[in-house]
This record gives structure tokens, C-alpha cells and sequence, in this order.
């Protein structure tokens, strides 16, 4: 394995120079000083790499041959990519770039997409290193795996769906786990241990299939895409995340939508049925159809809340600005009904903290707040709340707040 540095920017090469130098790594001829002191034979010659032509940066990286290494080395260039395109003006996004972006740009993504440090068994795309017209490539292969319980507790690949952006199935393969499976989860993923005996490709054999892809610069969409890459064992880039780039309208809290919801909404179809199994092909065909429908349709990427995802949260109260001194059993004795109370902890050891109120029923919900004494208004947002001043069983008197989760009325 090597580094293929051919086209690859000055700037970048200059990166990953500096990037050996700083973590020490050696290639074939040693480090950048060693390898500089090999190639002059005067002394005063800059060491400095921006001084430095680029056949003297691409003769030194491609001295590089430990796969940990060069793991490293692409790892950097694709962080490099990221904030090149960070920095860009979004103006100049084509409609691809633009779902690139929201999808970076989501608070969850530095968390989801951190997969370091990285075993040798890892895939580490080198579109970083490539020229601008391959990572500015608008190709794009949706991704969707299947995955069962691993005797170590992990999770291992059992079969692989993927589709080009015309929909056209490229891979569809089950896979051998290199580990003894303990639930195969075939409610869900409807495989079974027959399906699985038949398996002859290997984890390697999926990445050598999607890295000619991956290497000229395509972009992978996917639904929580990040959990797919990590069973995949691969590290790249340019991804489109539905799971990131839609959201909910008016959501309080940021919740990602479902596939199902998604398609749905979107596209008006399901794409799962209730007890029906995954496929993993008919997923990644959906990933794409909502990534196109973006693209190609101006698609909005903010949708309604479902009909499930509201009775949920009319089931609901919540109960906010509680004092610290106040204990659950305190505030179970000013609701009513049957409720589940999920407290949330201050951020503060006296702070104060929140905690959600959950019933069987948006009815019993409303009845319960209906019994609540205190003082009715609106939160902010428009939203029912009452102030409940009580007495607690020490004496003293404290006030909290009790809200619903939707507006009066909602469909």
C-alpha cells in the first residue's frame, strides 16, 4: 500500500509534511530532517516544507509505507478537505455540497463521525488527497448494513446494500462475520444462520468493492450513516446523512427523524411496515430517493412532526425550574394519575433541574394538568404552563413550573 500523491494540492502536501514532523513519523528513509539531509548535500537548504518544491513533499510521503501511518497521513488530508469546505462560501455549493454541508454543520456530526483511533482492519478514503476536481465530485452511492451480536458484545456486518444515485443496485451481498454471532436479530434484519453459512464474502471484500467509489470522490448517503461506516470499518469524508440533514418543525429539542418518517413525509410511502423485517437495498434506494428529492425537487428539509411523534409528546408533561431541595416524591404529590416521572439532573450540584412526566395517554395527560394548582400562562414558545407555589414537607415554600409538550389543538 501506498500513498498516490499525483495530484494532490501543494498546500496539502505541505499539511501532512508538517503533520509527520510534529508526531515524528518515519518513513522508508527516515524522518523529514533525515530524509532532507539524504537529498542535499549543502548545507542552509530550507527545511521549512513550504520552501520546499513539490517532488521533494511527494518523494518524502511516498517514503511512507506502514498502513498505521498512511492511516494517519489520509485521516489528516480529509480533515483538511472538511475545512476547506467549511471555509468556502456555501453561494457556491452545488445542491449535493449543500447537503454535505448541513450534514457537517450538525452538532452531532464531530460526535457521530469521530472514529479514531483506528485499527488496522480500517478503510481510510484518500479522497483528501486527491485533486479538486475529484473531491469536488457530485457522484453519490447510498449505503445500508445489516448487523447482528457479536459474543464480544460488538456488532458484526451480515449483508451490505448499496445503490448509485439512479438508483441502481451496485452491491447487495451477505457477509461473514470474522466473529461467533450470538443474536442474529432476524426480527429485524430477517437474517438467519442458513443465510449467513452461505456468506463468502469477507469485510475486506466490501471495501475493495465500494473504494474505486470512494476514491474518485463520491459521496455516501445514508440514514444514520455514521453507525453503517462504523461496521464498515470506513473512514470517509463526504457523506450526506438524512438522519442529520432533516429536522422537525418547531422541536424544542433536537430529535431525528426516523427513515420511516422521513419517506413518508418526503417521498409518501413507507418504507418499512410494522413486523416487517429491514432490507438493507430497499433502505439505502430510500436514503437516495430523500437525497435526490433535496437535489432534484428543492425538497424542504424541515418537516412536520408525525401523528405518532405528537401523541408521544401530548403524553407528556413537563415539570422545569425545580430547586434542588425538592424530591421526587414532592413532585409526585402535586400530579395526578398514573405517570412515569424521568427526572433529568442540574448541570449544578444546586442548581436546579427538570424532569419529564410521562402518562399512558394524551388524555390522561391533560386530565392531569387540568388538576393542577397554579396559576395558568404561556411558556416562551406559546405553550401551556402553570406556576405551582406548595409547601414542602420541611416547610418551606417553593415554585416550579408545569408545562405541556405541544400547543392546545395540535394535529
Amino acid at each position: 500500500m501506498e500513498l498516490k500523491l499525483a495530484n494532490a494540492e501543494k498546500q496539502v502536501l505541505e499539511e501532512l509534511v508538517k503533520l509527520a514532523q510534529s508526531r515524528g513519523l518515519r518513513g522508508e528513509n527516515g524522518a523529514w530532517k533525515d530524509f532532507l539531509d539524504d537529498k542535499d548535500k549543502k548545507i542552509g537548504s530550507p527545511n521549512d516544507p513550504s520552501k520546499r518544491s513539490r517532488e521533494d513533499l511527494v518523494s518524502f510521503l511516498t517514503t511512507f509505507n506502514k498502513k498505521q501511518d498512511l492511516q494517519v497521513l489520509k485521516c489528516h488530508a480529509n480533515c483538511l478537505l472538511i475545512e476547506k469546505l467549511e471555509q468556502e462560501s456555501p453561494g457556491d455549493d452545488t445542491p449535493e455540497q449543500s447537503l454535505v454541508r448541513l450534514t457537517l454543520e450538525h452538532p452531532a456530526y464531530s460526535v457521530d463521525y469521530l472514529f479514531e483511533p483506528h485499527s488496522e482492519d480500517w478503510f481510510v478514503s484518500d479522497v483528501g488527497m486527491k485533486s479538486s476536481k475529484v473531491m469536488e465530485s457530485t457522484e453519490m452511492v447510498a449505503v445500508d448494513c445489516e448487523m447482528v451480536l457479536c459474543d464480544d458484545g460488538t456488532e458484526g456486518l451480515v449483508r451490505v446494500g448499496a445503490v448509485d444515485r439512479h438508483l441502481k443496485v451496485i452491491l447487495d451481498e451477505f457477509v461473514k462475520p470474522d466473529k461467533h454471532v450470538v443474536d442474529y436479530r432476524t426480527d429485524i434484519t430477517g437474517i438467519t444462520a442458513e443465510d449467513i453459512e452461505k456468506a463468502t464474502l469477507s469485510l475486506v471484500d466490501i471495501q475493495e468493492t465500494l473504494q474505486p467509489f470512494l476514491s474518485n470522490g463520491a459521496i455516501l448517503v445514508g440514514h444514520s450513516l455514521n453507525k453503517d461506516l462504523e461496521v464498515l470499518k470506513i473512514d470517509h469524508p463526504k457523506v450526506i446523512d438524512t438522519s442529520l440533514v432533516f429536522k422537525y418543525s418547531n422541536a424544542r429539542r433536537p430529535k431525528r427523524a426516523s427513515l420511516n418518517n422521513l419517506c413518508k413525509s418526503i417521498l409518501g410511502y413507507e418504507v418499512r411496515k410494522a413486523g416487517v423485517s429491514h432490507d438493507c437495498v430497499h433502505d439505502a434506494t430510500a436514503a437516495m430517493k430523500l437525497a435526490l428529492a433535496v437535489i432534484e425537487k428543492r425538497a424542504n428539509t424541515t418537516i412536520p412532526p408525525s401523528k405518532e411523534m405528537l401523541e408521544v409528546e401530548k403524553a407528556k408533561l413537563f415539570i422545569h425550574k425545580i430547586p434542588h431541595n425538592v424530591t421526587s416524591q414532592e413532585l409526585e404529590k402535586i400530579l395526578s394519575g398514573e405517570f412515569t416521572l424521568d427526572v433529568k439532573p442540574a448541570k449544578t450540584s444546586r442548581g436546579c433541574y427538570c424532569a419529564f412526566v410521562v402518562f399512558h395517554s394524551s388524555k390522561e395527560a391533560d386530565q392531569a394538568f387540568e388538576n393542577v394548582d397554579g396559576d395558568q400562562g404561556q411558556d416562551s414558545f406559546g405553550l401551556p404552563q402553570k406556576l405551582v407555589i406548595f409547601k414542602l414537607t420541611s416547610g418551606s415554600r417553593v415554585s416550579i413550573y408545569v408545562r405541556k409538550m405541544v400547543q392546545d389543538g395540535s394535529a
